[in-house]
């Protein structure tokens, strides 16, 4: 028999917020020293204890890179949930890194067939994710383009406890800071300020309140900052016409270059365009004639974009891109439910028993909240991304060059060029 429900919530934020909520978890160790821990002044809030002298780490692993098969189903999983978030008429950007991470580290405290169900929706195996994500962030030591930051905060309130199994193991393969933090209006602050730092003030908030029945969140925050490896000069930039679906037209500024990386496949052209240092890239697709932009996304899976991304041919092709930036957020339980994550998100039968217990009832997601933003102009791209999980309770002549130029609705990625995993994954359908 289950106790009058009081709903409790678990948060993780990333690039994309999502929001969890747990009803009954059974009992689970209580992490030892946090009843004498001391506020740090350094911590983010008044009131909020900086646990991680009491959680480190393990001593590092030589991981490998991330395997072409593990890439290929992480980026499956991103164009499922574009897919399945996407809106008719409007701008869409996610992050999906960020959104499985996220949940990855979520899933760390899952059992059962909740568990079977994330990592049914998500692709990978538990273990598999903390693998995945693991070696992700070794690559990314001393990375000055992107940085990605985890976070577990959880209430200082005696009815809540949590597994320290469960935040020794996101400590250990997601490097993720633990806060204990009373939950009140200084933490709403100290999440924000977290997110704001961890995304160079690109996402300024996340959440808009803490519900009471609010137990942890788990954040992912995630910064880009990269500039062209050939920066669009002046002459480069004019005005020109930018064609919506809907037959309307948007005066935009075009930034014409020559770049050396073409796409195609049966539905689309594009064009790979480096950062600096080669290793992120931007890459277009343009539907071609007589294929709508719904039809393309539809049309990709993880391992058809890999194909794709990774047989890009080298070419001299010109290219028209608008200058555009574009802000996005959206709350995708219902996204994750459609996608057959439905189990974590039932009050009275999800199983996160390994995250922690709550005297007021059981442990389930109520929450997932994204937010992203990008600028792309003339000297490189900006972008960030924040998820939450809140738990209640110079060229020879060429003859025949390619030409894509991008004057009506495309799809766009930031890109890691090595495993061709798409950190950004959106669609320009009104530069505005």
């Amino acid at each position: 028999m289950y106790k009058k429900h009081i709903k409790t919530a678990l948060c993780l934020l990333l690039s994309c917020v999502l929001a969890l909520q747990l009803a009954g978890c059974a009992a689970a160790p209580e992490v030892p020293g946090t009843t004498s821990a001391k506020a740090d002044p350094a911590a983010p809030g008044a009131g909020t204890v900086d646990l991680m002298a009491d959680i480190k780490s393990l001593s590092a692993r030589t991981g490998e890179k991330p395997s072409p098969e593990d890439a290929a189903l992480a980026t499956d999983f991103a164009l499922r949930l574009f897919r399945t978030a996407s809106e008719a008429d409007k701008n869409t950007l996610l992050s999906p890194i960020s959104v499985l991470c996220a949940l990855a580290m979520t899933a760390n405290g899952a059992r059962g067939e909740t568990l079977a169900q994330m990592e049914q929706t998500l692709g990978l195996s538990r273990e598999a994710l903390n693998g995945f994500f693991h070696s992700y962030l070794e690559t990314l030591s001393g990375d000055e383009v992107l940085k990605l930051a985890n976070s577990v905060w959880f209430t200082a309130e005696e009815r809540f406890t949590v597994n320290r199994d469960f935040l020794q193991t996101n400590a250990d393969f997601y490097g993720a800071d633990v806060y204990r933090s009373p939950f009140d209006d200084t933490t709403l602050a100290a999440i924000n300020g977290w997110v704001s730092e961890k995304t160079d003030g690109m996402i300024p908030a996340i959440l808009d309140r803490i519900p009471k029945e609010a137990v942890m969140y788990l954040v992912n925050a995630l910064a880009f900052d990269a500039k062209w490896a050939e920066p669009y000069e002046s002459p480069q930039v004019s005005g020109g016409n930018f064609f919506l679906e809907n037959g309307e037209t948007r005066l935009v500024d075009y930034m014409h270059a020559k770049e050396r990386e073409y796409l195609e496949n049966e539905l689309a052209v594009g064009f790979v365009k480096p950062y600096a240092g080669g290793k992120y890239a931007f890459a277009a697709l343009l539907p071609k004639e007589g294929v709508s932009l719904d039809a393309l996304v539809e049309s990709l899976d993880g391992a058809a974009l890999q194909r794709l991304l990774r047989g890009r041919s080298s070419e001299t092709v010109f290219t028209s891109l608008p200058k555009f930036e574009t802000d996005y957020a959206t709350e995708l339980s219902a996204v994750l439910q459609e996608m057959g994550m439905v189990l974590p998100f039932d009050e009275y039968r999800a199983d996160f028993t390994d995250l922690g217990t709550s005297e007021a009832g059981n442990i389930f997601i109520s929450r997932v909240i994204h937010k992203t933003y990008i600028s792309v102009a003339e000297e490189g791209t900006r972008a960030g991304a924040a998820t939450v999980v809140e738990m209640t309770e110079g060229e020879a002549f060429v003859e025949d060059p390619k030409q894509v130029y991008l004057d009506h609705p495309f799809v766009y990625l930031l890109i890691d060029t090595e495993t061709c995993l798409p950190l950004f994954l959106g669609v320009l359908r009104d530069p505005g």
